[in-house]
């Protein structure tokens, strides 16, 4: 599938590409660059800056989506079409994806009030998780 993804965008298929697409699609929540290379490397032999090309040039060409969070880190995950929300603990960074999209209705209505044609949106949710508002308490 992902050999499909990068000749539809006519990109070579190559060993790096690969790797990066089956991390970030096994993975539930995106990743960072440092993350995925921490993984990557283990298996195929790359530096950290052609992960970092690699990621841009899979950005540019509409594969992956590209979010700069709060938290000054750029994450990376498969564009699958369907746009993903998620829970950020301020305090470790842990992320929760959130199943669905609490602002499909939302999104609709102001398509139909302003005739705009909405192509995306991004929502992140931040706070303590559960784990850090025990220690806090303790």
């Amino acid at each position: 599938m992902n050999e499909n993804i990068l000749k539809s965008t006519d990109l070579k298929t190559t060993k790096s590409r690969l790797a990066i697409l089956l991390i970030l699609e096994k993975s539930s929540v995106p990743m960072t660059a440092e993350d995925i290379y921490s993984i990557v490397v283990k298996d195929v032999h790359m530096s950290l800056s052609t992960t970092y090309r690699t990621l841009g040039t899979l950005s540019e060409k509409g594969i992956l989506l590209k979010n700069l969070s709060r938290d000054g880190k750029t994450y990376y995950q498969i564009n699958s079409h369907q746009h993903k929300h998620q829970l950020v603990c301020t305090l470790c960074n842990d992320v929760v994806p959130i199943d669905g999209c609490p602002l499909t209705k939302l999104e609709e209505n102001l398509t139909q009030q302003t005739g705009f044609t909405i192509t995306g949106h991004s929502l992140e949710f931040f706070g303590i998780c559960p784990k850090c508002t025990k220690h806090i308490k303790e």
